[in-house]
């Protein structure tokens, strides 16, 4: 391996992940030149208030303002600010310059990522993004580089760590929603602000990613569907188990006939499958692809020390490109498959409904399910007391399209019978 003088290094944000970044490059100095074939040489760390304390970790000395002239005189450019802008301006600019870039900003890669990758190809320099999906858990280079001589069919995660909790806390301990999310805030899980965990944006973002890279098609987190886990109930955690189910928040990427469809909504799974399994803060990714068949990828999916990880393995990776004179691999888009709407999603429905405890129930409820092409496979009174002339109802359906599914549930809500639809949730990982 031939060797040259140090490799620059910049680092824009200084935030939890960007001190690990900055106390890991100065720690594992020696290790990480080994790795790469020369030393990493810190040039400077992007701020915005240079008199914000910053603790031991970080020397005083490489804090600077000026964003735009720290990056001109790196080789690699490692963006741990999150948000669009001025992360976007910063990497085009250090890609522009020739610059290796590492960031870990989801956001921005779910809402534009075809920029900047179109920007790196070409100009010729690697952008790297290990951190941005599932913190610490390596799934983007397995997915972009591992799998590449398979056919991935479908991508199920768990990859936000702050839902993952919340549920989980209603689950073990029968918390609400909101005492739960309070908690996640208490512990650092969640932010003073959870909407972008809570309603789905943050899973979205990373569900946009997965599936660009296993599907070989851009998709942005505005195709992706979305919903969030504010809806739920400690009921619907509750009957989850009841029923030999676990409330997970789901990032789903499929392959559906000739299309892609992507989308992010709670789901209740079978406690027998692997990421029933995944508990507290920790993610997961489940793989399913037609020559490996099922992997799980599984570990933290935030915090500082861990996405400092996941973000100091790609520097490395880049760095040593930079050395050899090389580079990694640029977006793969060839297939330029649809991306679908859910509507053409297959999956199941869990329907509870509030009905008059009258003969012939049953057979109407029946019947709206079958005019819409869809067959029951369990229906039963989902708990024994009986409310004066009303009964409850537990309806799981097989496998249809979520626009059948859909269109079902409207219907039985208009049935003369159904009192309220209490509860619809999909059904995965059968």
């Amino acid at each position: 391996m031939a060797t040259r003088g140090p490799v620059r290094v910049a680092v824009l944000g200084c935030g939890v992940v960007g001190t690990e970044v900055v106390r890991l490059l100065v720690q594992q100095a020696e290790d990480l030149a080994a790795r790469v074939g020369a030393p990493l040489e810190l040039v400077g760390v992007a701020v915005r208030d240079t008199s914000t304390p910053r603790g031991a970790a970080v020397d005083p000395e490489l804090l600077t303002t000026d964003a735009e002239g720290l990056v001109d005189r790196a080789d690699v450019v490692v963006e741990v600010m999150g948000g669009v802008e001025p992360a976007r301006a910063l990497i085009l600019r250090a890609i522009e310059r020739g610059a290796a870039v590492v960031t870990a900003n989801k956001e921005l890669l779910g809402k534009d990522g075809p920029t900047l990758y179109a920007a790196a190809d070409a100009a010729g320099t690697d952008l790297y993004f290990e951190a941005a999906v599932a913190g610490a858990i390596p799934i983007v280079r397995p997915v972009r580089e591992s799998l590449a001589g398979d056919r991935i069919t479908r991508v199920l995660g768990i990859v936000n760590g702050t839902t993952n909790y919340v549920l989980d806390q209603m689950a073990t301990s029968g918390q609400g929603l909101q005492e739960a999310v309070r908690q996640a805030q208490e512990l650092g899980f969640a932010e003073a602000d959870p909407t972008a965990d809570v309603e789905g944006y943050d899973a979205a973002a990373k569900a946009a990613i997965l599936a660009s890279l296993a599907f070989h098609t851009r998709v942005s987190a505005a195709d992706v569907h979305r919903e969030g886990i504010m809806n739920l109930t400690a009921d619907d955690v509750a009957r989850a188990a009841t029923t030999g189910h676990v409330l997970k928040l789901l990032a789903i990427a499929e392959r559906s006939g000739d299309g892609v469809v992507v989308r992010v909504h709670p789901a209740l799974l079978p406690q027998w499958h692997p990421l029933a399994s995944v508990r507290g803060s920790f993610n997961a990714v489940f793989v399913e692809a037609e020559a490996a068949g099922e992997l799980m990828f599984y570990g933290r999916g935030a915090g500082g020390t861990p996405t400092a990880s996941a973000v100091l393995g790609d520097v490395v990776t880049v760095a040593r490109n930079k050395v050899i004179g090389g580079k990694g691999p640029i977006e793969s888009r060839y297939a330029e498959l649809p991306v679908r709407g859910v509507a053409e999603a297959v999956t199941r429905y869990q329907v509870e409904l509030r009905v008059r405890d009258l003969p012939g129930v049953l057979a109407q409820v029946w019947q709206v399910v079958a005019d819409h092409g869809v067959s029951i496979e369990t229906v039963r009174q989902s708990r024994a007391e009986v409310y004066g002339d009303h009964a409850d109802l537990l309806v799981v359906t097989h496998a249809a399209t979520d626009e059948a599914l859909s269109a079902t549930v409207a219907d039985l809500q208009d049935l003369p019978v159904v009192v309220k639809i209490l509860s619809v949730l999909r059904v995965e990982g059968v």
